[in-house]
Formats: C-alpha cells, structure tokens, sequence
C-alpha cells in the first residue's frame, strides 16, 4: 500500500471513531442476512487513476480461480497440519480505491472472501496483514467482520514498523505466523510488497496494474 493511501486511511480512521464506537459488534455471519453491495455506478470515478471496475473484478476472479484449487487441496490436511493463509487488505480483501473513505463498511472483495470462507469453513486460520497504520486498527477489524470475513489475526503498522519497508515489515509479519506453528499455504496481495520475501508456500498476486491500485 502506497503512502499516499496509508495517510488517507488514517484520516478515515480519525473521521470514523464516532462511527465506529456507536456500531455493535458484528459477527462475520451477519454478512450472509444483508444484501450484497455493489461499486456505485461513479465508482470509477472515486479512483485517480484509469482503472476500470468491471476489468478489475475480472482480473480479481481470474486469479483467485488460480488460488481456489491449490487451496482446496492444500486444505485436505488441515486436520494434520496447522494451516493459515495471509491476505492483504486494501483492493486485495476491501474494495478500498473504488469507494470514497468514508463509506463504511467498505465492501469486500467477493471473490476474495468467499475463497477465505471456504479456507476457514475447512480449519485454516485466515489472517490479515496491513500497512494501515495502527491507529485504525479497530476500524479495520470492524470492517472486516462486517464484509463477512473470518479474522484470526490482524497485524498493522505500529510505530516502529513505519520506519520499515513495507516489503520488510509484511515478511516479519509472515514470519511471525509460521513462528506460531502456522503453515502458511497461501498469500495474496495487489501490490508486490505484499508477496515478496517468502514464508508462504505459494504467493498470488491480484492486478495494481502497475501501481495504479495502492
């Protein structure tokens, strides 16, 4: 995730305390009873840069049609093996650059979400790693389980992180959960820094067509 886009979702989070305190805690499940949202009809709008919605579902699918078979065998042994995968967040697992801030709950990346249900639905442990600063940590964690996403694990930016590298920073994280006992069988993100340094059995990179997506 950008630094551009890291500062705008601290300003999300600092606008959307008073939100955030007033909602009741959701569970995951309670995704399943409300409607699906959709991009609103300006969404393209919303992101600076040329990057067509429809194309991007598209390309999001395709990859995660890529994912889906190696996780549904990998996941055969989770009754004999620790199992987790890792997923970024913003336009990995949150539609984030195609919806203004202050539209929460940021909707979820269907695809994305429904290979994560099915991940846990079968005993692997699905965990999140951000670049969003910590100060929206409970925001995020919110957002989350309000799109429908089983969250075992969340891991932002604390201070000492952001003098780190992203890259840097998501490895130790990733090291961090296989430190845990965890096998990690899959890892996806949008940008590069997301999936590079290992510690994952297979990476799986969704489109930024070339940065244009944070």
């Amino acid at each position: 995730m950008h630094a551009h886009a890291i500062a705008l979702r601290a300003a999300a989070g600092l606008a959307a305390v008073a939100v955030l305190v007033a909602v009741p805690a959701t569970s995951a499940s309670a995704a399943d009873t409300a409607p699906e949202r959709t991009a609103p009809a300006s969404a393209a709008a919303i992101v600076p840069v040329d990057v067509d919605y429809a194309t991007w579902q598209r390309d999001v699918a395709a990859v995660v049609a890529e994912a889906r078979p190696y996780v549904e065998e990998r996941a055969e042994q989770a009754g004999q093996q620790k199992q987790a995968i890792v997923l970024d967040i913003d336009n990995t697992a949150l539609e984030t650059d195609f919806h203004w801030f202050w539209e929460l709950p940021t909707p979820a990346v269907a695809p994305v979400r429904e290979l994560a249900r099915y991940a846990d639905s079968q005993g692997v442990a699905v965990f999140f790693v951000t670049a969003r600063p910590g100060i929206i940590r409970s925001l995020t964690d919110w957002n989350l389980k309000k799109a429908g996403y089983p969250v075992d694990g969340l891991y932002v930016r604390d201070l000492p992180d952001l003098f780190e590298e992203v890259s840097t920073y998501k490895t130790e994280k990733r090291a961090e959960i296989e430190a845990k006992g965890y096998t990690i069988i899959a890892n996806i993100g949008n940008n590069t820094t997301d999936i590079v340094g290992g510690h994952a059995e297979r990476a799986f990179k969704l489109p930024d067509y070339g940065g244009k997506l944070s």
